[in-house]
């Protein structure tokens, strides 16, 4: 097998080294020569390349590793840019969830207006690293991790819409896992799914096993009781995290105003943001767990293994789900037409909904990319919150292009988890205020 060449755009991510242990763990699948850290915070970055620098020598030494902010350097002879980009880091993450939230509206990092403000800024970072893969390895692929996944894929599709971009997102698979746990199989692999939506806002509508069994039965009564929840986690465990534990036990609610499908878990700050504003403490947020918990423990450790020159017992553990990227990079390589879930252009895809809407739904990946299948029509129920959810992904990619304010607020206006359009106009103003760094002049 040929050996790939990949840059990991985010390199200084807490992300990374999980990616970077994924990675080595599936060498035998997805040899690869080198890997390049690129990000444009360089000491950030050097913390989680040096380590990730050390662990590469002590598993797999004859893979060459390159740390650069230089975006020459950096996307020159790769073949697959792996990007997961977060533009303005947490700190920003953190006033996304935190200003909403004093309007009694749902703050969260893609969904309403804290991922229409994340969207703003992620456009122009995202087209900037499809600008240096075209210029400096135009035949490469880029992998797009990047959040919020459904704004950021509308703006590449309108702006870059011939870049060999595949925007995907591991959230679904994470849910996959807990239903094949729930149908008493070993791996989310086992089974052949068909689901349709857009980026965190989709359901499944049929799961077999290899052999054509419909699964759907016995998960459907697993989740009508549980929600996600698995056995051992409503036993109860310290190891659980209680944000997405919550979350998945909501599940059921969620599951419950349609229960022929089966409901991606963020439907529910869009069904019940008025349960997640009572369950959400404004002065401590999901960005501030997330610092106080895996930023610090990651970056602690990582200067631990530099500190130390070397990976043994290291704390880091391996992302599981970002297999999914491996999976993905050796579709398109081997041309092994697997079937995946990717967010991609309907194109008919879905057959009553907008052609141009970036959708999510099962595709056959190989050397020419994604080709969707098709998924017929779609209910008037999920067709009505879809229309209203990608309105606002267009307005918001069409006011960053036009840097119209008046789309924006359309946009803040339209989304389900907004009251009104007055508190959408308080949320911009606050919004733009704190973003000006980062989003386009609005006029």
């Amino acid at each position: 097998m040929k050996k790939s060449s990949i840059v990991i755009a985010g390199g200084g991510s807490t992300f990374t080294p999980g990616i970077v242990l994924m990675l080595l763990d599936n060498l035998d699948r997805f040899p690869i020569r080198q890997i390049k850290f690129y990000d444009n915070f360089e000491e950030r970055q050097k913390q989680i390349a040096d380590a990730c620098e050390i662990i590469i020598r002590d598993k797999a030494p004859d893979i060459n590793v390159v740390a650069t902010t230089d975006p020459e350097e950096a996307f020159t002879d790769v073949d697959f840019v792996m990007a997961h980009i977060r533009v303005g880091l947490y700190a920003m993450r953190e006033k996304d969830e935190k200003i909403p939230l004093k309007y009694g509206v749902v703050g969260q990092e893609t969904c309403g207006p804290g991922g229409i403000a994340y969207g703003m800024r992620s456009i122009g970072g995202v087209l900037e690293l499809v600008d240096y893969m075209e210029k400096y390895s135009p035949d490469a692929w880029m992998l797009n991790y990047s959040n919020p996944a459904a704004i950021v894929a509308e703006a590449t599709r309108r702006l870059r819409p011939k870049a060999k971009i595949i925007n995907i997102c591991d959230m679904p698979i994470g849910i996959e896992d807990r239903m094949a746990k729930a149908a008493g199989l070993n791996s989310r692999k086992e089974m052949v799914i068909r689901y349709y939506g857009l980026n965190h806002f989709g359901w499944w509508t049929d799961i077999r096993d290899q052999e054509g069994n419909d699964l759907m039965p016995k998960i459907r009564e697993h989740v009508k009781d549980n929600g996600y929840l698995l056995t051992e986690e409503m036993a109860g465990s310290q190891h659980s995290d209680e944000s997405w534990m919550q979350t998945f036990g909501k599940a059921k609610e969620v599951f419950a105003l349609d229960p022929t499908t089966m409901p991606n878990t963020y439907l529910k700050y869009y069904f019940y943001p008025h349960d997640e504003v009572a369950h959400t403490n404004p002065e401590y947020t999901r960005a501030n767990q997330v610092m106080a918990g895996r930023e610090k423990e990651v970056f602690t450790e990582c200067n631990r293994i530099t500190e130390a020159g070397t990976s043994e017992n290291m704390g880091l553990e391996i992302d599981e789900h970002a297999s999914y990227i491996v999976d993905l990079a050796r579709a398109i390589t081997l041309n092994t037409h697997e079937r995946m879930l990717l967010i991609v252009e309907n194109n008919g895809a879905i057959e009553n909904f907008d052609t141009t809407a970036m959708v999510e739904v099962p595709c056959i990946v190989g050397v020419n990319g994604p080709e969707p299948l098709t998924m017929g029509k779609i209910p008037q129920f999920q067709k009505g919150l879809m229309e209203q959810q990608v309105s606002v992904e267009k307005l918001v990619v069409e006011a960053w292009i036009e840097g119209s304010y008046q789309k924006l607020w359309q946009a803040m206006t339209l989304s389900r988890i907004v009251p009104n359009a007055k508190v959408a106009k308080q949320l911009l103003d606050d919004l733009y205020e704190v973003n000006k760094e980062f989003w386009p002049e609005l006029k």
